[in-house]
Formats: structure tokens, sequence, C-alpha cells
């Protein structure tokens, strides 16, 4: 169950979390054109491709466990698992995808992690 945001003590999280159910409200994947799911903190960074009309998760690539594809947090690490989620989105044959950025504002680490996929060749 979503949380409402008028609970939320801290600000910054109150309009994140406002920022994201507004942009879930407008964005669905579908089976051809899959929604990446990119969801952020201090030490990681996790992107999820996710088919809604079934709701079925693809596969997830993240910065921690046995298959990280980078160490940190950071422009580098994203631009890395950026470049693995476009492999992983060729080998499945899919070429284009819905961005969901999940209330994150749009630079530093996002906006690396999306420019990778579309240097990559997927468009987005």
């Amino acid at each position: 169950m979503r949380k409402q945001y008028g609970k939320i003590q801290n600000k910054k999280d109150q309009r994140r979390q406002k920022r994201r159910l507004s942009i879930r409200n407008k964005i669905s994947g579908t089976t051809e054109r899959p929604r990446i799911c990119a969801m952020k903190s201090n030490k990681h960074i996790s992107v999820q491709l996710i088919d809604d009309t079934k709701s079925v998760s693809l596969f997830t690539v993240s910065t921690f466990g046995k298959d990280a594809a980078a160490d940190s947090c950071n422009v580098e690490g994203a631009k890395k698992v950026g470049v693995k989620v476009a492999t992983m989105m060729k080998q499945k044959n899919l070429t284009t995808a819905v961005f969901d950025r999940a209330g994150y504002k749009y630079t530093g680490v996002i906006a690396a992690l999306v420019q990778s996929i579309r240097e990559s060749g997927i468009q987005v």
C-alpha cells in the first residue's frame, strides 16, 4: 500500500513521493516497451525492467549482490549499470523502453544512467 505523502515527516521525502506518484500515473510499461525503474540510495543503485501489463519484472541490475555491475553509486557506477542494462535488453530483443525516475531529479547519477543506456543503442 502506498504511503500518503502527508504522513511523511521529512519535507524532501514528501516532495519526492509526490513526484513519484505523479510520474507513475502517466507511465506504464508494455511487453514491447517495458518500464525502466531506477532506485538510488547513497551507497547503491538498482535498475529494474518491468512489464506492467503482466505485472512481471523482466530482470534487475544493481551495484550490490553477487552479480554487481559496479562498486558504488556514483556517475561511473551508473554508467556501468546502464551499459549492463542495455546489453541485457539486447539479449531479450528489446530496443525501446520507458524510463521511470521514481521521483528522483534528473541530474547526476540518474542522468548518467539514462545517457549510458541511450549511448548503448536503446531508445529511451
